[in-house]
């Protein structure tokens, strides 16, 4: 595990594409959502959250997501990006991201974004599973704040 991402329970790391960059050569800002995306859906995946969501027709919607850079990025390399969860509320979860350059050995990114739990057979959002918060909650090496609205 890089040492830059210590405070994440999740890494995962991924290449950096050519077709990534955009005219001025360097990795275009629209790829940093997409690599949170992977390792969004990789955190779930690590933790089994499909298999719930898939059986109760419940997910996941992403509602906002911000991205702050830091260090640009170019092709060739590999990143190692970081998640968690720092924040559970009723209806929705925070997730934090950090993105690292291995060639570089440094901080390239950062980012937030609002998971909404949404229920797709009543089509609203509906209150983060008992079971999922669980996961979370033993899963993440941070701690996790809880809130209620």
């Amino acid at each position: 595990m890089n040492e830059l991402l210590k405070d994440f329970s999740f890494e995962i790391d991924f290449d950096v594409e050519w077709g990534d960059m955009d005219a001025l050569q360097h990795v275009n800002n629209i790829e940093y959502f997409k690599y949170f995306q992977i390792a969004r859906i990789a955190y779930f995946k690590k933790n089994n959250y499909d298999n719930l969501f898939t059986d109760t027709r419940i997910s996941t919607i992403l509602a906002s997501t911000k991205c702050k850079f830091i260090y640009p990025l170019a092709y060739p390399d590999t990143i190692s990006i970081g998640a968690r969860v720092d924040l559970i509320a009723n209806d929705y979860f925070t997730m934090k991201y950090a993105i690292i350059s291995k060639k570089h050995q440094k901080l390239v990114a950062i980012g937030d974004a609002k998971v909404v739990v949404f229920d797709y057979v009543k089509n609203k959002k509906t209150l983060v599973p008992e079971q999922i918060k669980k996961r979370i909650l033993s899963f993440e090496k941070t701690e996790v704040q809880l809130i209620s609205q």
